[in-house]
């Protein structure tokens, strides 16, 4: 059990390992199986204390009870439910339960201690399987037990096979000169230049040909050509540095930064603005 701990961390958190189907084959019973069958094992270490059969359905429903709880855990903890916390609380877990059933064994006379034998769980799960119930309360609750098990299973296979989809959006910022989203050119001298950074990060599970243009008080703006029109890939980034010349003075007059999508071109699908204020050229002395 340790063992399988450690190779599954390893193919978890190794990059270029993490993306194989190694890692939901080993990450499946990480979930569903280990944690509760080291329980299981620390609590009943004796081979006499429970049978093989009575240890598996023991270690699935304990394992399904166990990590959410884990899960509840960490969703109250500065680390949050992400997979380092998740995998390092899962690991030092069951490793912690193998390090208790290890000693308890230990300490058991040899005829007592568990043994892991193959014909053993065959002969044990072929007697209840041809066992018959003797009521019908226990046929109901064993196909209860087994499709509990079987669902519980069947839903942790699709959610680590089939890709998650999350909400699709796109973000669009603007940055001051430092790069913070602080410190704005808002006071501008006519014919003088302010600076901004702009930001597009695609998260919408599909190319997208954005068109971005800047107003001030409803009037476009000249924007260079490699801003008119961005291309992103999903989860790809964009972020340019814009020189911004007013053309006329005002007071408090809005900047629009717009970003239209190639969905929607009339109606901008992503908007931002910054009041100004453009003052007359000072005279030269």
């Amino acid at each position: 059990m340790a063992g399988l701990v450690l190779l599954t961390d390893i193919f978890v958190l190794t990059p270029g390992l993490n993306g194989s189907f190694i890692r939901v084959v080993l990450g499946i019973p990480m979930v569903l199986f280990l944690p509760g069958y080291t329980l299981v094992a620390a609590l009943f270490p004796g081979k006499e204390d429970l049978d093989w059969i009575e240890r598996v359905v023991l270690s699935l429903g304990l394992s399904i009870a166990v990590v959410p709880m884990m899960g509840l855990w960490l969703n109250y903890t500065a680390w949050g439910i992400r997979l380092m916390p998740i995998i390092v609380s899962l690991s030092v877990f069951t490793l912690l339960m193998c390090g208790v059933a290890y000693y308890r064994r230990r300490n058991l006379p040899g005829e007592e201690v568990l043994v892991l034998s193959f014909r053993a769980v065959a002969l044990d799960l072929k007697d209840e399987i041809l066992k018959k119930p003797e009521t019908t309360v226990e046929k109901i609750l064993m196909v209860l037990m087994v499709f509990s098990i079987l669902a519980s299973l069947g839903t942790l296979t699709y959610a680590a096979v089939v890709p998650k989809e999350y909400e699709h959006f796109t973000e669009f910022y603007i940055l001051g000169p430092e790069g913070m989203a602080s410190n704005y050119p808002t006071e501008y001298v006519l014919g003088e230049d302010g600076t901004v950074i702009v930001g597009i990060v695609n998260h919408e599970y599909r190319t997208v040909n954005y068109a971005m243009d800047t107003r001030l008080d409803n009037r476009s703006l000249d924007l260079p050509e490699n801003m008119k029109y961005i291309s992103l890939a999903h989860n790809e980034s964009w972020e340019e540095t814009l020189e911004i010349t007013p053309p006329f003075e005002g007071t408090d007059m809005k900047l629009e930064f717009l970003l239209f999508n190639d969905t929607e071109k009339e109606v901008p699908y992503r908007e931002l603005r910054l009041w100004i204020n453009v003052s007359e050229k000072a005279e030269e002395a």
